[in-house]
């Protein structure tokens, strides 16, 4: 099994309830935009720099799931760039997003470790795009 497909099915055992799979479809995004935006707020470079590392893991597991990612991660900063008030809107919808995602593990009845979940961070976005890809038959 390649390590990308090993990810996705780790992270998968937590997330088989349908209504924490649609939670997840919300929160995961938010939670990647809203953890662009506290680096953002931090500093820009810091944000990119971020990114930039997510990139290099994205393309040690799968190409294609690394150019999916680009796409995501570069529209979300573009849109970083241009939002006044980053930190404030940023730090709301990561609370509210975690919020989001436990009641979905909670209601799943199952949850990753926090450790798993700190991992995951970057898992759960590709997690989303290999859904992505698989519907329109893109080998990943």
């Amino acid at each position: 099994m390649r390590p990308i497909d090993d990810l996705f099915e780790r992270y998968g055992e937590s997330h088989r309830n349908p209504f924490n799979k649609r939670v997840h479809w919300i929160c995961v995004p938010l939670i990647t935009f809203s953890l662009l935006g506290l680096l953002w707020a931090a500093s820009p470079w810091l944000a990119l720099g971020f990114a930039l590392f997510a990139l290099a893991y994205y393309i040690k597991l799968s190409l294609p799931i690394a150019l999916g990612m680009l796409l995501v991660a570069g529209t979300m900063l573009a849109i970083l760039s241009q939002m006044p008030a980053v930190l404030a809107v940023s730090l709301t919808i990561f609370v509210l997003a975690w919020i989001g995602q436990f009641i979905g593990h909670k209601v799943e009845g199952k949850k990753p470790s926090f450790f798993d979940d700190i991992k995951f961070l970057l898992v759960g976005p590709a997690w989303l795009l290999g859904f992505i890809y698989r519907r329109y038959r893109i080998a990943y």
